[in-house]
């Protein structure tokens, strides 16, 4: 269409090839591309290889594996490590020798949009698999996922690649490796090789760049070696809470998450809770079975003073009013299966003192007593029919509470 509106406008002008090229050769120079200066220390670049290599653990049972390269932005000093897949547990560890190998952290990863970092690529900010961001938080680096249909934010490692492929590639042409760790091996080799040969046109290598300016820059490395996690989906229930069924045990999250599906991941030694790609919560891993870790800032505000409830402290403030209150207080605790529903019958008869005195709250607790109900229902009962004002002595309690509809039995407040 461009082509037919120049010839109408210069009949006699330039023959479709001529003029397609000279379109061409426009839209290159009003495109200049910008010069990118990597910082040292700043960024490591990786990727798989487009080409596989393979291992043969028997003959004729060859499989082809994945082969992982990283690079530093500045120096160029190169990682390469043939791995069973592109899974992320492959790309963590693969990631994780990587950091080891050049002895310190960068500012940031650039991964390229890789599924198994990358759940959500974006040109403005990526979604990152839950499993990289924990790796990538263990070892106190960003990751800036290269952008989507941008091949410059990655030209570096790809250019590497096709370095490999001459210096890392071509001796392995012929040869058999048994498994990964021989064929690795002989990686290595070729790899060293490769960061120690200078650049083309100058009189260093990799390797001497890496050591004069870049290695410096790299912060340090964590000690422990991460750990993948694994992972489950749950419900939050109504009390706040989620529970982790290997060990049966339960874990707080922010009330305001109740009833929303969260993402578990946890290893040996920790459980984190996401809800939608966000962490909402961290706890160290308890395998005691049937018992409930609790951060206190997740509870609503009026929960909160639920974790100062003891029973220690309820038989201590009934014991400041009679050894009877004491008494009624303990069996109270023993009656009741789950502490939080024990402890708010405790606070609620105990509030009693305050609302009808410590007298009537003594008596009407030796009429629950003798009636062998314990909770906070029959005392309120007493109370509010001044059970609590009749003798205690006589030998027929069931006359002294007036026949009523609202009066339970016994079986009812078990």
């Amino acid at each position: 269409m461009l082509y037919k509106e120049y010839l109408a406008q210069h009949p006699a002008g330039y023959s479709r090839s001529r003029f397609n090229n000279t379109i061409h050769i426009y839209l290159r120079l009003s495109r200049p591309v910008m010069h990118i200066e990597h910082k040292a220390g700043d960024k490591i670049y990786i990727d798989f290889a487009g080409s596989k290599l393979s291992v043969d653990p028997q003959e004729g049972t060859a499989r082809d594996v994945e082969v992982f390269v990283a690079i530093l932005g500045c120096s160029q000093l190169t990682y390469v490590e043939a791995v069973e897949s592109q899974r992320k547990e492959d790309l963590i560890k693969a990631c994780e020798n990587a950091l080891h190998y050049f002895g310190g952290i960068p500012q940031a990863i650039v991964p390229d949009n890789l599924r198994s970092a990358v759940t959500k690529g974006s040109k403005y900010e990526a979604v990152l698999n839950d499993e990289f961001a924990c790796f990538a938080e263990h070892y106190g680096v960003t990751v800036v996922p290269a952008r989507v249909y941008k091949p410059r934010d990655k030209s570096l490692v790809e250019g590497a690649v096709k370095l490999i492929y001459r210096s890392i590639y071509s001796r392995l042409e012929g040869r058999k490796f048994n498994d990964l760790s021989a064929l690795n091996t002989a990686i290595l080799v070729g790899l060293e090789i490769h960061n120690n040969k200078p650049f083309s046109g100058r009189s260093y290598s990799r390797r001497e760049q890496f050591e004069e300016i870049e290695r410096e820059m790299l912060g340090p490395l964590n000690p422990l070696p991460y750990q993948v996690h694994k992972q489950t989906m749950v419900t939050v229930n109504k009390t706040g809470y989620v529970r982790l069924g290997e060990d049966i045990h339960h874990y707080s999250v922010p009330y305001t998450y109740i009833g929303k599906k969260v993402k578990l991941l946890y290893t040996s030694t920790l459980v984190k809770i996401y809800y939608q790609y966000t962490l909402i919560a961290c706890h160290t891993r308890d395998r005691t079975k049937y018992q409930y870790t609790t951060d206190e800032n997740h509870l609503a505000l009026q929960h909160r003073f639920l974790g100062e409830w003891t029973p220690e402290k309820f038989i201590a403030q009934a014991t400041a009013i009679h050894e009877d209150v004491a008494l009624y207080i303990s069996k109270v605790l023993e009656h009741k299966v789950y502490p939080e529903q024990a402890y708010k019958s405790c606070s609620g008869i105990l509030s009693f003192a305050r609302r009808v005195g410590p007298q009537r709250l003594t008596d009407a607790c030796r009429w629950a007593e003798k009636l062998g109900q314990y909770n906070y229902p029959v005392i309120e009962e007493i109370l509010h029919k001044r059970l609590d004002q009749l003798p205690i002595e006589q030998e027929e309690p069931t006359p002294a509470i007036p026949s009523h509809d609202n009066i339970r039995g016994k079986d009812y407040y078990q």
